[in-house]
């Protein structure tokens, strides 16, 4: 093991606060495609309008608030991995990374063979085969070439991928019965096909926080941006299901499934507007493919500056970007991506559940063992108000996992078998010196200052310190960037 990190990288440009919103957006939602299932499961449009109205505010607005609170004290491409180690340990930590990255690689195996079913490629298996690994290719490649890219690719496709639906309002406006908005048959109600999907829907909200080591001031931009994703995601579901369903007779509940809304878009303005919604849809599942992506292999990067895995997760190509996490990724959806579309779906909700619920016990025990440490946003509740706020999104976690198959349960408990197996696996590894690590630079010791700080606080100032040894402060950087 070694205490040098690596050269450092190259100077980079680095994320605003619009390219960010549009990742946060892409990390979350994409816009309205795959909500489309939540009317059927839930029997109507009932259920699926209440549910985007009241979950953002029980369960995406809580999120939000955490990662903006977080990653705003751990400005750092570690992200929640950071915020575990600080409050439970590096063990601890380990686990949530390696679940939340099966759960990342299983959501983004989604988007190729997404992109194929909504331009309705009707292509044999080993053609279609062929072409989930020519897309995974090519987005990575973008990806590999660097992180603005992805964030300016994010706003031009967020504008268009939202665009259709814009024409779709207007159009359906003077169709509208509002009445319809009241439909729900509970005999065709499907509670698990219903959670999974909203959840589904409405979170990773903190998968933004891996980047937050690429942003430009960080403990301001962040903040900006996530609240700004939250208004966009909500309004991005909520209009065109209120324009589909209230335009639509309450009868067709039953044909809302995955892809509906170009039919939605036929039935409203004809052939041109289907189009012109199957293509946003296409474009839509790119920025989501993208943006998981570049969550999914900062987040490798930042578990190996923290000594977590082999340092080459973190050696950066001539773009700043994570060479050896991009190609990991890549190959985790190419594997993955033969599953099936609900199989998927149920299998990460139930990993991503695992991993928050310990993300947001977290952050409880941060505000507790460290009531001082820096956060240049924070929360405006006290240590009881931050638990409390944590109890909806906890109790919906909780109800998603109690729906889940017995396969499910099974799936899950070996990826965190293996989880624990690789975890002492790789610390074995770096004990023996088979492979290079790198070891985050501890603070000084001296306490001449001030008074000791207590155990608990060193080991969230350890963290801190090691993670944010090498990076600028916001005013350093942004001098910085105005020199160049």
């Amino acid at each position: 093991m070694t205490g040098s990190p690596p050269a450092p990288a190259p100077a980079r440009p680095r994320l605003t606060v619009l390219p960010l919103i549009a990742l946060i957006f892409y990390d979350v939602s994409g816009g309205p495609f795959g909500i489309e299932d939540s009317v059927r499961a839930g029997g109507g449009a009932l259920l699926p309008i209440l549910g985007f109205l009241l979950l953002p505010i029980l369960w995406s607005l809580p999120e939000a608030l955490v990662t903006a609170e977080l990653a705003s004290a751990f400005p750092t491409n570690a992200g929640y991995v950071a915020w575990v180690s600080a409050a439970f340990g590096p063990a601890a930590a380990f686990l949530v990374g390696f679940t939340k990255w099966i759960s990342g690689s299983l959501d983004n195996a989604l988007y190729p063979v997404l992109f194929l079913d909504y331009l309705h490629l009707s292509l044999p298996p080993p053609s279609r085969s062929l072409a989930v690994v020519a897309l995974t290719a090519g987005l990575s490649y973008l990806n590999y070439r660097g992180l603005h890219l992805v964030g300016l690719s994010a706003l031009v496709l967020t504008a268009f991928s939202l665009s259709p639906f814009v024409a779709l309002t207007v159009l359906a406006a003077p169709q509208i019965r509002p009445s319809r908005w009241f439909a729900m048959d509970a005999a065709a109600i499907d509670l698990r096909g219903y959670f999974n999907s909203m959840f589904w829907n409405l979170n990773y909200w903190d998968k933004a926080s891996t980047l937050a080591g690429e942003v430009d001031e960080p403990r301001k931009t962040f903040p900006k941006a996530v609240f700004g994703a939250v208004g966009l995601v909500v309004g991005a579901y909520l209009v065109p299901l209120l324009a589909g369903t209230g335009a639509l007779p309450s009868e067709t509940a039953a044909e809302w499934t995955d892809g509906f809304f170009s039919e939605v878009g036929l039935r409203i303005g004809g052939p041109w507007l289907r189009v012109w919604i199957q293509a946003a849809a296409a474009m839509s599942n790119m920025g989501l493919f993208e943006a998981e992506m570049s969550s999914d292999s900062f987040q490798l990067l930042g578990m190996a500056e923290m000594g977590m895995i082999p340092a080459i997760f973190a050696r950066r190509s001539n773009h700043g970007t994570p060479t050896f996490g991009i190609l990991c990724s890549a190959a985790g959806v190419v594997v993955l991506s033969f599953m099936s579309f609900q199989e998927i779906l149920e299998f990460l909700n139930f990993l991503y559940g695992l991993g928050m619920l310990v993300v947001f016990a977290a952050f409880v025990k941060l505000r507790v063992k460290n009531p001082d440490l820096t956060r240049p946003y924070r929360i405006p509740v006290g240590t009881l108000g931050a638990a409390v706020m944590c109890v909806p999104p906890v109790v919906l976690i909780t109800t998603v996992m109690c729906l889940a198959s017995a396969r499910t349960i099974v799936v899950n408990a070996a990826v965190v078998v293996a989880g624990v197996v690789l975890y002492y696996g790789v610390e074995h590894a770096k004990r023996h010196a088979w492979v290079e690590f790198m070891a985050p630079v501890p603070p000084p010791s001296d306490s001449s200052d001030g008074p000791a700080m207590s155990s608990d606080a060193d080991d969230v100032e350890d963290v801190r310190a090691g993670l944010l040894a090498d990076e600028p402060s916001d005013e350093e950087a942004s001098a910085m960037s105005h020199s160049a």
